[in-house]
């Protein structure tokens, strides 16, 4: 079996994720942004060039080195069946709304748009490492989309193209710091615009002024705590996902931890807020499917 992430690599993949369990290519059904189908042709045509047999079933995903008979189909949706209901009455809580296959919801913060006037025209490029600052920025001016983009993650870069931007880049390291210093080269001697929150917790501003990349900021949004009346007691072995230091914040403000329960982190940077007594799990990439894979690993 050919090694497939090193295959997939060159095609910087924003709407499909290889999925090694299933040994399949998983559309991300969020979205019907017209590179899709761009996708799907690059996938198919690398698959076809090193002869890795495949089928696309009904979701548009992609199954490797399987025929698409009647008797897998039958097999696919039993397994997809069983899944479903082992997984639907899990305790795994993410603290926003934002929706992911088998997890709950218990929102914790809320996000403020802060505007303001901009001129785009003087930079060459334009940084995100946030969806919440991708959506705050075109929800006040829509000019952004002009400019080259440099994303940190696929889901950031799925809200950008989806609103009409043109990433240029997606980071690969997808953490903080990782990602500044990914930065460096293709932005060397360029002036650069970091569009970010209130908030921020990686050096990504220093790393460039200090490795000749003039980068400036522009803050669009903050996140403050929503404060319950009564404190939630989450169930015994719950898994809490926490996808930024705020949300470690908020969570604590309204909440009491219990040693049984189980913390996931969307990345290293937001790890080092954890408080001593939490030991978090780190999940493989910065969303937050990747957050309920490492849950359902957990519990599997």
């Amino acid at each position: 079996m050919k090694n497939i992430e090193k295959l997939i690599e060159p095609l910087n993949l924003i709407y499909y994720e290889y999925d090694k369990v299933s040994n399949s290519f998983v559309l991300d059904r969020n979205y019907s942004n017209e590179h899709i189908f761009e996708e799907l042709i690059k996938i198919t045509y690398m698959l076809s060039k090193h002869n890795i047999t495949f089928f696309v079933d009904e979701q548009k995903s992609l199954v490797l080195n399987a025929k698409d008979t009647i008797l897998l189909k039958i097999k696919r949706y039993l397994n997809l069946f069983i899944q479903n209901i082992k997984n639907n009455n899990l305790n795994i809580y993410i603290l926003s709304d934002k929706k992911v296959k088998w997890a709950k919801n218990i929102p914790v913060f809320k996000i403020e748009t802060i505007k303001s006037n901009v001129d785009f025209s003087s930079y060459d490029a334009l940084i995100f490492t946030s969806k919440n600052a991708v959506s705050s920025l075109n929800s006040f001016d829509k000019t952004w989309k002009k400019k080259p983009l440099y994303v940190i993650a696929p889901q950031t870069a799925k809200i950008a193209s989806d609103l009409g931007g043109k990433v240029k880049f997606v980071g690969k390291e997808k953490h903080g710091n990782e990602f500044a210093k990914e930065l460096i080269t293709p932005l060397k001697n360029k002036k650069v615009l970091y569009v970010r929150g209130s908030k921020i917790v990686s050096d990504l501003v220093d790393t460039l002024n200090s490795n000749d990349v003039l980068c400036d900021e522009l803050i669009v949004y903050q996140t403050t705590c929503i404060n319950l009346k009564n404190k939630i007691k989450l169930p015994k072995n719950s898994i809490i996902i926490f996808s930024s230091p705020s949300t470690i914040e908020c969570f604590l403000q309204n909440m009491t931890w219990d040693e049984s329960y189980k913390a996931i982190s969307i990345g290293h940077t937001t790890e080092k807020y954890f408080p001593s007594y939490i030991k978090p799990h780190i999940s493989e990439t910065t969303s937050l499917d990747s957050c309920v894979k490492k849950a359902l690993e957990l519990i599997n």
